[in-house]
């Protein structure tokens, strides 16, 4: 299991990044048709309460990392996958601070796909080709 308390431990983003890391690996049960039971979950006072509370002690760091302010929509995330169970339960993997942490919506992307990287072309003046 991943716990705040060991990711704090790793110094740089990188290396937080790399310890979260799923590589697009679903759980062993996703929720599919009950996809409901998450959406009840993520609007209940209980999960709004917890969010609440990860977010103030994490200070809206991204990763928990002084310095790296989220500037959009901050996530909380489950440092393990979640199973049904665990939301209809409302388990300690759901719902306990040390499960959990503060993500940019970038830095999600990177922990559950790898880092996404843009195709920049260089533009220049007169440069007339669309792409």
């Amino acid at each position: 299991m991943l716990t705040y308390t060991d990711l704090i431990t790793f110094p740089t983003f990188e290396e937080r990044v790399e310890f979260l890391r799923t590589d697009g690996k679903p759980s062993e049960l996703t929720f599919d048709a009950l996809r409901f039971l998450n959406q009840t979950f993520y609007n209940s006072r209980v999960w709004k309460r917890v969010r609440s509370s990860v977010i103030a002690r994490d200070l809206g760091f991204d990763l928990a990392i002084p310095g790296r302010e989220i500037l959009g929509k901050v996530i909380v995330h489950h440092m393990n996958p979640l199973i049904p169970k665990d939301i209809y339960l409302q388990s300690e993997r759901a719902l306990d601070p040390e499960f959990l942490i503060t993500v940019s919506h970038d830095t999600h992307q990177a922990i559950h796909f790898g880092y996404i990287k843009a195709n920049i072309i260089d533009r220049f003046s007169g440069d007339t080709k669309l792409w």
